[in-house]
């Protein structure tokens, strides 16, 4: 009698063939291999400055730069930011300022950022408002000059050759941004309502859209894009504007000004939206640091870190910062003068000077957002090279 398994019989042994022919039982398929971006151009405000303003205006006193560097280094933190540890996880040296001409190696990148620096030009000078007459657009404009010029004089030869990168970096470099929140703080310090400081936004989102596209049409393709913080938590906004105690949320921070951030956030967040349909090899990932950020001052105790809305190195106040007199100037008590130090253990805070994070606060930051768990889309760092990971 027939098996009733023959057809089974016969259907599997063709697939068994089928399989071993077309390799179907082959090995799994091997994983991405990490980017390896052989450098970084930074765009940005004092969050991510290594040396820009203080190049220009003045190194930034004792006791910035305690922590790590051991003197001021042209950061405004007791030592190390962002994007220095951005810098470091892809293997690179940390960041030479565009600005600062001693020292500086740019074979590796070059970083625009100068504290006080804002999207759209301020009319108002660095003595008046504390704003940085470098703004985004003139971070750009360096870029455009460093871009050309560099090859003018690395083909020359010599030591130059060395200390400028090569052609194709600005192709497979990661550029990244940290910018904004001056934007919406220099609103208010001139006075201007929520509503007011809101209205403004859309008009940034165009002009840091255009600078993204204007990267883009030099050869820039891989984008690592940081959200606003939340300025409403910063000593320095809720000591110099009046804020309502129904104003305050749960953990003491400015509801006012951090609603504001968010709308910057969600505005940013949809111009990388448009701006990958209309730059097609871009890769752009949007790190939302805001919700990092606002998770560390939320649970600072059960993260390691305590007084989360004072200042470690400052004076006075109910959130130790002083407008007048900030960290590394000097007061006068009992007749002698003395300098404003950092507290006793910097490694404990996440606020360094009222307005900037600690190095500590940055690490915690960064070991967060660098596996692509805040990202849009979910990328890691050593993966932002890399469409549809």
């Amino acid at each position: 009698m027939e098996s009733n398994y023959t057809r089974l019989d016969v259907f599997m042994v063709v697939l068994c063939v089928l399989m071993v022919k077309y390799n179907c039982l082959a090995k799994p398929l091997k994983p991405l291999m990490p980017c390896k971006f052989p450098a970084i151009f930074n765009f940005g405000d004092s969050n991510s400055d290594t040396g820009g303003l203080s190049a220009a205006f003045g190194q930034a006193p004792p006791p910035y730069g305690e922590t790590y560097f051991h003197s001021p280094a042209g950061r405004y933190s007791d030592g190390r930011l962002l994007i220095d540890f951005i810098a470091q996880s892809v293997g690179l040296p940390y960041l030479s300022a565009f600005l600062d001409s001693i020292g500086s190696n740019f074979s590796y990148g070059a970083n625009f950022a100068t504290a006080g620096s804002t999207i759209r030009p301020q009319n108002t000078t660095l003595q008046q408002s504390g704003f940085s007459p470098v703004s985004l657009n003139v971070q750009y404009y360096e870029f455009y000059d460093f871009h050309h010029r560099s090859q003018l004089f690395r083909n020359k030869g010599g030591v130059l050759k060395d200390l400028l990168p090569k052609v194709e970096y600005f192709s497979e470099a990661l550029y990244t941004f940290d910018i904004g929140q001056n934007d919406l703080t220099a609103g208010y310090f001139l006075n201007m309502s929520t509503d007011q400081v809101r209205a403004f936004i859309p008009d940034l989102m165009n002009q840091f859209a255009n600078i993204i596209k204007y990267i883009y049409g030099l050869g820039g393709r891989y984008f690592w894009i940081h959200n606003t913080g939340p300025v409403g938590c910063l000593p320095y906004v809720m000591d110099r504007l009046l804020i309502k105690a129904s104003q305050v949320d749960d953990i003491g921070c400015a509801s006012p000004f951090n609603e504001v951030a968010q709308y910057f956030n969600l505005k940013l967040k949809e111009v990388v939206a448009d701006l990958r349909k209309e730059l097609p090899l871009a890769v752009i990932t949007y790190v939302d640091v805001y919700s990092v950020k606002y998770e560390l001052i939320s649970h600072a105790e059960r993260h390691g870190f305590k007084h989360p809305l004072k200042a470690c190195c400052g004076h006075g106040g109910k959130y130790n910062y002083n407008m007048l007199v900030g960290c590394g100037g000097q007061i006068t008590v009992e007749g002698k003068e003395i300098l404003v130090g950092s507290c006793k253990d910097p490694s404990t805070r996440i606020n360094w000077d009222g307005v900037h994070f600690t190095e500590a606060g940055n690490k915690w930051i960064f070991d967060r957002i660098v596996d692509g768990s805040y990202s849009d889309p979910p990328i890691p760092l050593k993966m932002a090279c890399r469409r549809g990971y």
